[in-house]
């Protein structure tokens, strides 16, 4: 058996999120379709972690073992004409059978991006969450240095979330200017249910005025419920790299 390492990039706006559900059309749904046509037998792929409807891919890692013996570049070129054109499969290749896409990760790095402007606008509406304020970028910067490191992120996970720690080490947190958009990237060892669009909506209500660093501190040391919060729009999130080697020092 073959075990295959797929980088895939997808528009999640059409897809009922990555994982397959029943009487849903999801992005592993799609490709397992797809590439079960060009493996020539059953396929069932593992991401490395979910994102939901409406949530965008730069870069996903899917693994898949198979008998298969379509080689790597050619499973590129042939996914093209198979896959629906908002599905790509970036890279493909072959790893020791003691890779998993989820387990041998070591980190991942989100990122949401958000469009300030008097009128919404229409060709970006599927891809960043768009609203008429203008935000203070140098203090959302401030209250997202306050996530560096490790923290107990239970404040800012959403019910129905698998059982799993909501102990999280954050590498990289900020804000940057790009184009008329707002762009938030941060990486670490792992996150839990919404926990990036939550952290999202709590620094653009600093950005707002509506709430301090301060206030924003306090929240990063409660429990979940004990403050109002609610996830940032999912149109404006993207998974943008999964990494299989340490974070770098820097």
């Amino acid at each position: 058996m073959r075990t295959i390492k797929l980088v895939v990039s997808y528009d999640g706006s059409c897809y009922h999120g990555f994982q397959k559900q029943k009487d849903y059309v999801t992005i592993q749904s799609v490709l397992e379709e797809k590439l079960a046509m060009l493996c020539g037998e059953p396929v069932v792929i593992a991401g490395s972690g979910r994102t939901d409807a409406g949530v965008h891919a730069l870069a996903q890692t899917v693994t898949l073992t198979t008998k298969g013996r379509i080689p790597c570049t050619n499973m590129v070129r042939a996914s093209r004409r198979l896959l629906p054109r908002d599905i790509v499969v970036l890279s493909a290749e072959e790893m020791p059978e003691v890779f998993h896409a989820r387990f041998s990760a070591c980190w991942k790095a989100y990122e949401y991006r958000v469009l300030c402007a008097a009128a919404p606008d229409p060709f970006r509406a599927r891809y960043t969450w768009q609203m008429p304020e203008t935000l203070d970028v140098e203090a959302m910067n401030e209250a997202a240095a306050l996530l560096l490191g490790t923290h107990d992120f239970s404040a800012f996970r959403s019910s129905g979330s698998v059982d799993s720690s909501p102990v999280k080490t954050i590498y990289e947190a900020g804000w940057r200017k790009e184009g008329s958009e707002l762009v938030f990237r941060i990486a670490g060892d792992g996150f839990v249910y919404h926990m990036v669009r939550n952290i999202v909506w709590s620094l653009v209500q600093v950005g707002l005025g509506k709430r301090s660093k301060e206030d924003f501190a306090a929240e990063l040391r409660a429990q979940r419920c004990e403050f109002l919060n609610e996830p940032a729009p999912a149109e404006g999130l993207y998974l943008a790299e999964v990494c299989y080697k340490p974070y770098p020092e820097r």
